[in-house]
């Protein structure tokens, strides 16, 4: 069950890896049709006014869809065949399959839409949310059912959340500045009718009081002595942290290069999927435990 669920992390960071590299490369719109690739066929055809690899770009995009899908169904499958079955594991499950259809769906409104910048932002907020859910099965399934335990101090958790909640509001402004800067997708597409420059420093700015607030659970794990995972799980998060940073300013500072805007979008997953890790770190469930039936003696004296 783990196995899948770890996949299940990998496959939907992949896409959206590669709806960044969509994007970067001018072909958002290689497919003009939905759910056709053109408007008389399924897959890529000669057209005379599209380019062939921005159709293939697009065309192969769309394709990974089937492999996030079929993992996705093969983790419901996994928590459907585990014995006992967890009722848990099986919600989070099939939250997968369902909502890698709607981001299909979705998909469809992004072209119809000719990539407007608040369609191709959701998309990847959806691919957010749908990876939280799949890091969330994988921490499941290696907990039992029973209440949650702390694992650290009370405040640490709540300062756990307020990270996790301060890092989600960073996606969000990164989301912003993609739909304000230069890589839109295709030269037909529209922009937010912000300034770029506000719009970055206010997103370096959140990214400052990520930082700060992930410097400060890290230190204060260490001086508790909280246990190794989670104080591993901070670090590695304040280290993808450092490095989104210095990609972030290089690529400012180079003009938004197609390539670095690529590394940041990986690095953003990275960031994300850190933040989560580091979240479940703080907590635990042991196994619930098992009801036992009173014996003939104890019944008689409750009645």
């Amino acid at each position: 069950m783990r196995g899948w669920a770890l996949a299940s992390v990998v496959v939907n960071a992949g896409i959206t890896l590669t709806g960044a590299g969509v994007r970067v490369t001018e072909s958002g719109l290689g497919c003009p049709t939905w759910p056709r690739c053109t408007a008389d066929s399924f897959i890529p055809v000669a057209h005379p006014e599209i380019s062939p690899l921005h159709m293939a770009v697009e065309f192969g995009n769309r394709l990974l869809t089937f492999l996030v899908l079929a993992v996705g169904l093969a983790c419901f499958v996994a928590a459907l065949r585990m014995a006992p079955r967890r009722v848990a594991l099986v919600r989070l499950a099939w939250l997968q399959p369902v909502g890698i259809l709607v981001q299909a769906l979705w998909g469809g409104l992004v072209v119809s839409t000719m990539l407007n910048p608040f369609t191709v932002g959701m998309h990847y907020l959806i691919s957010s949310g749908l990876i939280a859910a799949c890091w969330m099965l994988y921490a499941r399934a290696g907990e039992g059912d029973g209440p949650v335990r702390r694992v650290v101090h009370r405040d640490l958790r709540r300062l756990g959340h307020v990270l996790l909640a301060a890092v989600f509001v960073l996606l969000v402004a990164g989301v912003a500045v993609s739909g304000t800067g230069p890589h839109s997708g295709d030269e037909m597409a529209s922009r937010f009718d912000l300034d770029i420059e506000s719009v970055a420093r206010l997103h370096a700015d959140i990214a400052y009081v990520v930082v700060g607030l992930t410097f400060a659970l890290l230190i204060a794990l260490h001086v508790t002595n909280a246990p190794r995972p989670a104080r591993r799980a901070a670090l590695a998060l304040f280290g993808v942290e450092l490095l989104q940073g210095v990609i972030g300013y290089t690529q400012w500072f180079l003009a938004v290069p197609a390539l670095l805007v690529l590394l940041h979008v990986l690095g953003s997953t990275l960031v994300w999927i850190a933040a989560l890790r580091t979240v479940t770190s703080l907590r635990s469930r042991d196994e619930e435990p098992a009801r036992v039936s009173p014996s003939p003696t104890e019944a008689a004296a409750v009645l």
